[in-house]
C-alpha cells in the first residue's frame, strides 16, 4: 500500500515524468498530460511538475502517425518522484535497454512506478513485478502470464495499487488510475474536482471488471442513474441491496445484473465504495471523531471505518487526516505538544 515517506517532496511540486518509447500509444500520453501536466489554478495548491522523457530526440508514435520531438532525455527519470513507463502496440517487443535501465534506477531509489495498459510488460521486463500484484489489458493477459509467470497477475480489474508500483488495464483505465493517484496525493475532493473538469466518473474502484457487457443501457428506463443518486443522498442510512432494488422497482437479482452490465461491480461493492469516499470527504473537511465519521458515512463502527479506509486508500484514518485533513488549530497543536 502507499508509502507516504517515499514520495514526500519537501514542499516542492511532485515530479512526474512519462517515458515515451518508439511506437508508444498517444492516448495514454494524452491522459498523463491532461491529469498531471495541465495547470490547475482553481485548486489553489502546488500541482505536479510534469515532463516527458525519451531515449531519442525524435520518436515515431503508434503506427507512425506522427513523430514526437521535444521530450527531455532519460536523465529526467533520475529526478522524478513518479515515473510512468511506456506502452506499445506490440508489448512482446523488448523495450530499449536504456529505458529498462532508467526504470530500474528509479525503482532502486524508491520512485513510484506507474504503467498504463501494456506498460506492465515494461515493468515486468525490468524485473520489477516478480512476486507483486499487477494487471494489464485483458487482450494481452494470457501472453503476459506465460511470459512473466512470477507476477501475480489480476487479469480482470481496472487497475492494481500495489503501493509504490501501480498498473492500469486498458486505455480508459489509465484515467481511473490517474485519478486514483491524485486521490492518494491530494485527497478525494481534489480528485473529484479534476474528474469534473474531465467530465469523467469521479471514482471507479480498481477492483471493477475491465470488460462491461453493456456499457450503454438497452433502454433509458434501465439506467441506474436515478437509484444511484437516491442512494448517494442516503449513505448514512442502513441501506441494503434490497432497498436499492425496491427503489429501482426490480428484483435484487435484476439489480445485480444491471450493476454488472453497466458498472462492472456489485451493488454492495458500489455502496461500500461510496461510503468510504464520503468518509474521506468528511475527514478532509475536519469532521472529528471516528465514530461520528463512521455513522455519517454509513460504515457503522470505527473499526469498520478503519478496515475499509485502509483497504481502499492504504492509510489509517489518523494518517489520512494528517495527510489530507485541515491543518490543526493552535489549541490542537498545544494539546499534541503536551502529548
Amino acid at each position: 500500500m502507499p508509502h507516504e515517506s517515499s514520495h514526500a517532496t519537501g514542499g516542492r511540486p511532485h515530479r512526474v515524468t512519462m517515458i515515451v518509447d518508439e511506437g508508444s500509444n498517444p492516448f495514454e500520453l494524452g491522459v498523463a498530460t491532461e491529469l498531471f501536466g495541465l495547470r490547475r489554478p482553481e485548486l489553489d495548491r502546488p500541482w505536479y511538475d510534469f515532463t516527458l522523457s525519451a531515449a531519442a530526440p525524435a520518436l515515431r508514435m503508434h503506427a507512425g502517425l506522427f513523430t514526437l520531438s521535444g521530450a527531455g532525455g532519460l536523465e529526467q527519470v533520475d529526478n522524478a518522484d513518479t515515473v510512468i513507463v511506456p506502452n506499445r502496440p506490440d508489448p512482446l517487443a523488448r523495450p530499449a535497454g536504456a529505458v529498462l535501465d532508467a526504470v530500474r534506477r528509479a525503482a532502486a531509489r524508491g520512485a513510484r512506478l506507474v504503467s498504463f495498459c501494456t506498460g506492465a510488460f515494461v515493468l515486468a521486463e525490468a524485473g520489477l513485478l516478480d512476486g507483486r500484484r499487477a494487471t494489464t489489458h485483458w487482450r494481452w493477459a494470457q501472453s503476459f502470464a506465460a511470459r512473466h509467470p512470477r507476477v501475480r497477475l489480476e487479469p480482470d480489474v481496472l487497475f492494481v495499487d500495489d503501493g509504490d508500483v501501480l498498473t492500469a488495464a486498458g486505455s480508459a483505465a489509465a484515467l481511473d488510475l490517474g485519478l486514483h493517484l491524485i486521490r492518494r496525493d491530494h485527497g478525494a475532493d481534489v480528485a473529484n474536482a479534476v474528474s469534473r473538469r474531465l467530465v469523467f466518473a469521479a471514482h471507479r474502484d480498481g477492483g471493477q471488471r475491465q470488460f462491461i457487457e453493456r456499457p450503454v443501457p438497452d433502454t433509458p428506463d434501465a439506467s441506474l442513474a436515478p437509484v444511484l443518486a437516491w442512494a448517494q443522498e442516503r449513505l448514512d442510512l442502513p441501506l441494503t441491496v434490497a432497498d436499492l432494488a425496491a427503489r429501482a422497482a426490480v428484483s435484487p437479482a435484476t439489480l445485480h445484473r444491471r450493476f454488472a452490465a453497466q458498472l462492472g461491480t456489485t451493488p454492495l461493492a458500489w455502496l461500500t465504495a461510496e461510503r468510504v469516499a464520503l468518509a474521506c470527504r468528511l475527514i478532509e473537511r475536519g469532521e472529528q471523531g471516528l465514530d461520528r465519521v463512521a455513522r455519517l458515512s454509513g460504515l457503522g463502527t470505527a473499526a469498520n471505518l478503519r478496515a475499509r479506509l485502509r483497504r481502499q486508500t492504504g492509510l489509517t484514518p489518523t494518517a489520512y487526516r494528517r495527510r489530507f485533513g485541515p491543518p490543526p488549530t493552535p489549541r490542537e497543536k498545544r494539546a499534541a505538544e503536551r502529548g
